[in-house]
């Protein structure tokens, strides 16, 4: 049902997939030749797209310019406290503050209703655009009324995907959302664009996220689409509604791609009539000969009901192929949970399974994947008439924004599945980061929202506490909670299909939403006792001295891994506060190392002797002298700080606190294979650390052991390709090579100035 192309592909006519092995005898029988892939690439939408918004002069280094921002209640405190340090005073752009992650404000107090308010208060004082708690979620409300073709929209939320609508939308971390707030721009070399060529029609039974597992369980492992844009094109897109469309476009994410943007029709011009805003459509295709550097083919028609075990979305198989092989399948699952609570909890599946049958306890609806219109109304006819009983298997459904939620009132979906048992729930990303709907210890949860990451349930592995997710589309949720909670395919069920035109009505957004763009007001910020600024960090010194204090070998770390989500939500307004969290789930030890190291390094910057307060810091500093050139190494100029290694950090969430948790505990650097995205190498770079990369294992340190980088200013100057470093581990010193991919000049100077405020800062002379 998906077939991955091994080299580049020739689009011609939209329609007709020329392989590039086989491009030179099919133009040479017609006559012609091969037209050269450089010229061929601009006929892709995305190449449109891209320059129509790049400020450069160079169509292959990129600096792109949005034409509007969007941010939710777990990130825009800090990017405005960012951007407010860095010397801005008013948002240059349609910047959207939703409240749809700390909306419960059911933990911690005061502190998040204290950062609703902040939010409301920097709308007003700056000119944003603010939604209120349970009217929308961030990527719904979006869509609803900023999406429009050929635009492009960046966000400090990794699912940031408007393809679909013909956006190229960007999740990033908050740093990059300054840089536009402070009229600067996104840099980067222009990307890989991928084709995804769909055909066929999908089967009544199959919905968007059945499409989505089955693309990233092709992608996922193989880095097909890593750090590219995802062009869907074919005649399959006409096949789908566009709300079809988002469910399956939110989900490209998980394949680690850059951005997402699909063909527009006569289909996107009625979802943006219907929402009032039909001038933003225009007609999008890819010109007569396109070049792609790679081609996913779908047969739409092919694809079956799917779900993805725990713990990725790309753990996908067929519903009909876990329920053949049932105990082969779930038992490497519980393997992979061991390693996931490292022995702290047990996670059983098999003990799940009764008369051949897998049971689950949990089904959820919910969010920007799930909680469209189409999905609902799917899951209210089957549920309809129907009784989900008294038992252990509950079922919530969170309609993605109040007018959604409007609309399924009138027409009495909403009471339809209230009647069945199911509740209904206001538009909240809770149960996409374990926030809301946590299930019982042990219990499996199945959900049509985003991610299925460890500990996304809310799990606390530490305190013996452990559950799981599995995604499957909703259609199959609504199959299984009508057979009392035993997995079941949509396809053992027949009425699918039977969804009514959708009417918008926006008058909850007149009412409730604060759109105040282009009107700032300049009033004082309202900050609650959670609220708190950034602390000051320090600009890179020539030589530093690493301690290793975490070495992580899976082979890769999310970014829920490095700072949890869920209970650490309330805390993203206090950096110090959420630091404490750093590593928690992987390596608790982590945080106490680094502060012991970031104690060192302040004493250092104080002018004290560090030699004498660290036992052993002084044989360090003795055997470094003894490499040529470091005769007379000062330790009271050599900056001292933190590293973690991991093979491949950073897949997950934009969240840009899983690199700025580790700086203003102390850490200077991140070592890695490679890193698993680029908005977490972004991040890193922007809070000042430099994101180093190795090629050989990391035999030569560990954690506690020492790493040298002399001369590290002056590498920043060079090609990067090779930096000369030395590990300091059982009295002795071994060379290590470490390189950095490419930077620009503006990712340069802000490691050297130690974070982006302290660049910005110096640069506006503040």
């Amino acid at each position: 049902m998906v077939r991955l192309y091994e080299k580049g592909i020739y689009l011609l006519g939209g329609r007709s997939i020329i392989p590039e092995e086989e491009a030179g005898a099919f133009f040479a029988a017609r006559g012609l030749q091969k037209p050269p892939r450089e010229a061929a690439r601009r006929g892709t939408i995305s190449w449109t797209v891209l320059q129509a918004h790049n400020r450069s002069d160079d169509p292959e280094q990129l600096r792109l310019r949005f034409d509007a921002l969007a941010s939710h209640d777990i990130t825009f405190v800090g990017i405005i406290q960012t951007a407010r340090a860095s010397g801005m005073d008013h948002f240059p752009l349609p910047y959207v503050l939703t409240n749809c992650h700390n909306t419960l404000c059911a933990v911690g107090g005061t502190i998040n209703e204290d950062d609703h308010l902040f939010g409301l208060s920097a709308a007003r004082k700056y000119g944003g655009i603010f939604v209120p708690p349970h009217i929308a979620v961030i990527h719904q409300y979006m869509r609803e009324m900023h999406a429009g073709c050929g635009k492009m929209i960046l966000g400090s939320d990794s699912h940031t995907r408007y393809g679909a609508l013909g956006t190229m939308a960007v999740g990033e971390g908050g740093g990059e959302l300054v840089k536009q707030l402070l009229e600067d721009t996104y840099d980067l070399r222009y990307p890989g664009v991928v084709c995804v060529y769909l055909e066929g029609k999908p089967q009544p039974f199959v919905g968007p996220q059945d499409i989505a597992l089955a693309i990233i369980r092709a992608v996922f492992r193989n880095g097909y689409v890593k750090n590219k844009v995802m062009e869907f094109v074919g005649p399959g897109v006409s096949a789908m509604s566009t709300d079809f469309r988002n469910g399956v476009d939110v989900m490209t994410t998980e394949t680690t791609c850059l951005s997402s943007i699909w063909r527009t029709d006569e289909e996107t011009r009625s979802f943006l009539k219907v929402h009032g805003r039909e001038a933003d459509f225009i007609p999008l295709r890819p010109a007569d000969l396109a070049y792609y550097d790679g081609c996913v083919r779908v047969n739409l028609s092919a694809v079956r009901p799917m779900i993805a075990l725990p713990f990725h979305p790309s753990n996908a198989y067929t519903i009909d192929e876990l329920n053949a092989n049932l105990t082969d399948i779930l038992a490497q699952t519980e393997k992979e949970a061991e390693k996931v609570s490292g022995g702290r909890a047990p996670f059983t599946l098999l003990d799940k399974v009764r008369d051949g049958r897998l049971h689950v306890q949990q089904g959820v609806i919910a969010g920007c994947a799930g909680g469209n219109y189409t999905n609902v109304v799917e899951a209210a006819n089957l549920l309809k008439g129907r009784d989900l009983g008294s038992g252990e298997f509950s079922l919530s459904v969170y309609p993605s924004s109040q007018p959604v939620l409007l609309n399924l009132t009138r027409q009495g979906y909403a009471a339809d599945l209230m009647e069945a048992g199911a509740i209904l729930r206001s538009a909240f990303c809770g149960p996409c980061f374990g926030a809301g709907d946590t299930p019982s210890h042990n219990a499996l949860s199945v959900r049509h929202t985003t991610r299925n990451f460890p500990n996304r349930e809310g799990s606390k592995p530490g305190s013996g506490q452990m559950a799981a997710v599995a995604l499957m589309d909703a259609r199959s949720i609504a199959a299984t909670a009508a057979s009392g909670g035993v997995l079941t395919s949509a396809e053992a069920f027949d009425g699918w299909g039977r969804v009514p035109e959708y009417t918008f009505d926006g008058t909850v957004y007149d009412r409730r939403v604060y759109r105040g763009f282009g009107r700032p007001t300049g009033e004082e910020l309202i900050s609650g006792p959670n609220i708190r600024p950034w602390p000051q960090m320090s600009s890179l010194t020539e030589n530093i001295l690493l301690r290793v204090c975490s070495k992580i070998l899976d082979p890769v770390t999310t970014t829920d891994e490095l700072i949890p989500s869920g209970e650490t939500s309330s805390y993203r307004s206090n950096p110090l506060g959420l630091a404490e969290f750093t590593l928690s789930r992987r390596d608790p030890e982590y945080v106490g190392r680094s502060k012991a190291v970031d104690r060192l390094e302040k004493a250092r910057a104080a002018g004290e002797d560090v030699l004498a307060a660290e036992p052993g810091l002084k044989e360090v500093f003795a055997l470094l002298r003894t490499l040529p050139g470091q005769e007379e190494l000062d330790p009271a100029a050599t900056e001292i700080g933190s590293v973690i290694y991991a093979v491949r950090p950073g897949d997950g969430s934009a969240r840009e606190q899983a690199a700025s948790c580790q700086r203003v505990l102390g850490g200077l650097a991140n070592i890695a294979r490679e890193y698993a995205t680029k908005r977490y190498r972004s991040n890193v770079i922007n809070w000042g650390m430099l994101p180093f990369q190795m090629e050989a294992d990391p035999e030569d340190f560990d954690v506690g052991s020492y790493i040298f980088v002399p001369g590290v200013l002056a590498a920043l100057s060079g090609d990067l390709k090779e930096i000369p470093a030395w590990a300091v581990r059982d009295g002795a010193l071994r060379p290590l090579k470490l390189y950095l991919a490419e930077m620009t000049e503006d990712e340069k100077a802000i490691v050297r100035a130690g974070c982006l405020i302290n660049f910005n800062r110096q640069r506006r002379g503040l």
